[in-house]
């Protein structure tokens, strides 16, 4: 039931103010207030607004209607998509997938740190502690800008928080450190395969070279497709809008680039196209992956091959800072666990493809 409080205003008079709270299992779900000038009034408005809440949806309904031109939850994703360009396919993914949660219907003001928790809980009925950690670090990316620079308010210090009891509580996690490295047999097949794709079509992406390119060079696969020529000085490159957790776009950085790498560069014909890998990245990850698949090969991605080549450098008894102007590393704490190498030497240093990567073909 409503409550009716009578307070004496500044000019003698008496308002009387109705208030209205509803709750739901413990929690607020609904608050409303007004004040009369007459007893009679707050009386009447009090009767028949507990009538009208009191109808099947009505609370529901009267939400919505409250939210009016509040900002929601999916539109500071669609703001956060539209100002981010160059944002990586993966995150890209997790927003449109976070957008078409019940949570992103939401106003702003009104995601606290509990509704938080309970999307954490729905992301982990059908995802690892390790994904629904990656699903939050992508929103809460949208929610440390949301307030300072559209003045939609979106709370971080509750996302945070959020995440903080999600950690303890095991509802995410971080990523597992992958440490698949290919075989030199499994190298075989894949190169055998897409050098025989590529002879029956010569204009398809030379995988074979590709491959080849991301194991020496160390760059993750959408770093290949915009390296240019113009960019390219041989012994090193610039690798435009690197990834970097807190800038990617404008994140231009020049590395080194070891041998075999830049002979392969010069193995690729100019097909007047600006980049040296002129093809996209679905193409290149659909090949690898189907060829994978077709070659019984398990559990090996693509960004695989840059942990190989990082792992051949030291290897051959590089040092961190060495490798790091290779990789483009920042942080050498990320390249630590690289040096725990027991093998040494260069397993590639007689590979049987390197003349075949190397060397312009004749069909």
């Amino acid at each position: 039931m409503g409550t009716i409080i009578a307070r004496k205003r500044k000019d003698g008079s008496t308002g009387y103010t109705a208030q209205i709270l509803r709750k739901k299992g413990g929690a607020i779900i609904w608050r409303e207030a007004q004040t009369f000038d007459k007893r009679r009034e707050a009386v009447s408005w009090l009767t028949y607004r507990e009538a009208e809440l009191g109808r099947p949806g009505a609370i529901e309904r009267e939400k919505e209607k409250a939210k009016g031109d509040k900002p929601t939850l999916a539109d500071a994703i669609d703001r956060y998509v539209k100002e981010h360009k160059g944002m990586g396919r993966t995150k890209a993914q997790v927003l449109r997938t976070l957008k078409g949660m019940p949570i992103a219907q939401k106003a702003c003001e009104d995601i606290a740190s509990p509704e938080l928790a309970a999307l954490m809980t729905d992301l982990g009925q059908t995802r690892k502690p390790q994904t629904v950690g990656n699903y939050m670090s992508h929103m809460q990316a949208v929610f440390a800008v949301a307030e300072d620079e559209w003045g939609f308010p979106l709370d971080i210090a509750a996302m945070n928080k959020a995440i903080r009891s999600g950690r303890k509580l095991g509802k995410v996690a971080k990523s597992a450190e992958r440490d698949r490295r290919p075989t030199l047999d499994e190298l075989d097949r894949l190169m055998t395969h897409f050098r025989e794709v590529w002879q029956r079509r010569p204009r398809s992406c030379p995988m074979h070279r590709v491959v080849a390119f991301a194991i020496f060079s160390t760059r993750r696969q959408e770093e290949i497709t915009r390296i240019a020529w113009a960019d390219n000085e041989g012994d090193r490159v610039l690798v435009r809008d690197m990834k970097h957790p807190g800038q990617k776009v404008g994140n231009d950085v020049w590395v080194d680039v070891p041998a075999p790498a830049p002979a392969i560069v010069e193995a690729m014909p100019k097909r007047n196209r600006p980049e040296i890998f002129p093809f996209t990245t679905d193409a290149i990850s659909a090949a690898f992956t189907r060829a994978c698949q077709f070659l019984e090969i398990e559990d090996l991605h693509f960004h695989d091959l840059r942990h190989e080549g990082i792992s051949r450098l030291f290897e051959m008894g590089w040092t961190i800072p060495q490798v790091a102007q290779v990789s483009g590393h920042r942080s050498w704490s990320s390249l630590k666990r690289y040096t725990q190498m027991r093998a040494s030497g260069d397993r590639y240093a007689d590979w049987k493809w390197l003349p075949v990567v190397t060397a312009p073909e004749k069909i």
